[in-house]
């Protein structure tokens, strides 16, 4: 029986390097049943505004398994992208990125044996996209990093390890600056390490990664990241190697998969038979892998460095006007199947063991917890030490005191850094003149007696889980 694929050949150069995908996968006789869908620019200027019409989605939510070219996002009109569109309509939250050092492929770490995989958190993080303007010149982003997502990411981190028989996995976070959210990958990561005691675990800070990766990438072998870090330092791994030209990629969630080339759709080559469709190819030998076509990947592999290494070479590698075309170059490969290179090993793998979906959205159930105070974030034009005494006589004969005013996260009342250059945003922490909860109703009757003295914009709840204090001090707060 044959297996049924969606295949979207995408924009602008994406349909070159799809077909020739496809070509070489034919060539190998995998018994693929392609159903071709469409995604991307022209689906938009047809007014579908994700860029995803209903024929593609019944597709692939009938395949699960997708092969995508690159998709371009139009500028003016539509909504969000159509690769993202994608990846949250089907929850794959898990992108994975390998870069491997390949033969006849020259760059300034030829030799070093780069041969890594940067497995990102895919769905949540600043890419939840809920933004907001807090007044006219303050922008606000909110990093979502759940419980839930970091385990599944950490496990699928652990899981890929294994099925390639690789000894060890970094997690890179900035869990020095942001604690809570940052800091809930690295604690997640530490716990799930524990049931992989065959595989060495290891934190590191995301800027220290990527200042390893750019001295010794050698010494990484599997490195997981949140959404936005990933997203860098995946573009990062791919310059180690050649370029995003030979960057594959896998979107993969526990029901779905799709495989894509990293780089855009690149219009401006559209139609002239010169792009390089190593990523797109390499993306496809993931896919065969996960549909547990192992001897045909396999052989695509080997055909593909074989033909690296006799200098067949498009031209982003040695300049368009003497590159070999992007046809000539798959039919290189298709000729090449069979063959192999000496010491270019490859990684057969075994089938991924994704983190089955939990469908209770409550993962952590804290034995205790109370609210101890509130944040309220407002919009003023005054200046600290004229704010702070307003607030103040405002909540004298209350149960809430103002105990900091912070500016951009750095306490500026009372006797806060005065070298600050603030900006019309200030965050006013309120807490209990006594031990007790704080109500909702009292978050309300706060707010009803400071309006009169400011705009309010936001507010957060500080609580405490376990007795633990579940949020951060300002900079020189006590």
């Amino acid at each position: 029986m044959s297996t049924q694929v969606t295949v979207i050949p995408g924009d602008g150069v994406g349909p070159e390097c799809v077909a020739a995908a496809r070509r070489i996968i034919d060539a190998t006789e995998a018994k693929i049943d392609w159903d071709e869908q469409e995604a991307g620019e022209t689906v938009f200027r047809r007014g579908v505004a994700s860029g995803v019409p209903k024929d593609t989605i019944d597709s692939i939510t009938r395949t699960r398994v997708v092969l995508k070219g690159p998709l371009g996002t139009p500028v003016g009109f539509g909504e969000k992208s159509a690769n993202v569109t994608l990846r949250k309509l089907f929850e794959t939250y898990a992108n994975i990125r390998p870069v491997r050092e390949l033969p006849g492929v020259s760059t300034r770490y030829s030799g070093s044996g780069v041969d890594l995989v940067v497995v990102r958190e895919n769905v949540e993080d600043l890419y939840a996209g809920i933004e907001h303007m807090q007044t006219p010149g303050v922008a606000q982003c909110l990093k979502l990093i759940s419980r839930k997502g970091s385990e599944k990411i950490a496990r699928t981190a652990f899981e890929f390890a294994r099925s390639e028989g690789r000894k060890s996995v970094t997690c890179a976070t900035k869990s020095n600056i942001m604690k809570l959210t940052e800091g809930e990958l690295k604690r997640t990561f530490e716990k799930v390490a524990l049931e992989y005691p065959d595989i060495e675990s290891r934190h590191v800070i995301i800027d220290n990664a990527a200042h390893q990766l750019v001295k010794r990438p050698e010494q990484f072998d599997v490195i997981v990241t949140t959404n936005m870090n990933g997203d860098i330092l995946s573009d990062l791994t791919s310059a180690l190697v050649g370029g995003l030209g030979f960057a594959p990629s896998a979107n993969l969630g526990s029901g779905v998969a799709i495989f894509e080339a990293v780089h855009g759709s690149a219009p401006k080559y559209a139609g002239r038979d010169v792009i390089n469709p190593t990523a797109v190819i390499l993306s496809s030998v993931m896919m065969l892998k996960h549909l547990q076509f192992f001897d045909e990947a396999e052989s695509i592999e080997n055909a593909l460095f074989a033909t690296l290494q006799k200098g067949v070479l498009t031209g982003d590698v040695v300049g368009y006007d003497r590159g070999t075309s992007t046809s000539d170059f798959a039919s290189a490969i298709i000729d090449n199947l069979g063959e192999s290179v000496d010491g270019y090993t490859i990684r057969r793998g075994r089938p991924l063991a994704m983190p089955a979906p939990k469908p209770n959205p409550v993962t952590v159930v804290p034995e205790t917890r109370r609210v101890v105070g509130v944040d309220v974030f407002v919009e003023s034009g005054l200046m600290p030490d004229a704010l702070g005494p307003q607030l103040e006589a405002r909540v004298s004969d209350f149960s809430l005191r103002l105990k900091m005013i912070s500016n951009r996260g750095t306490k500026v009342y009372p006797d806060g850094n005065t070298n600050i250059d603030v900006v019309d945003h200030y965050r006013c922490r309120f807490v209990q003149r006594d031990d007790g909860d704080v109500s909702r109703s009292l978050v309300r009757e706060l707010l009803e007696r400071i309006e009169g003295s400011v705009d309010w914009v936001h507010l957060e709840l500080l609580q405490e889980f376990d007795g633990d204090a579940a949020y951060t001090k300002a900079q020189g707060e006590d």
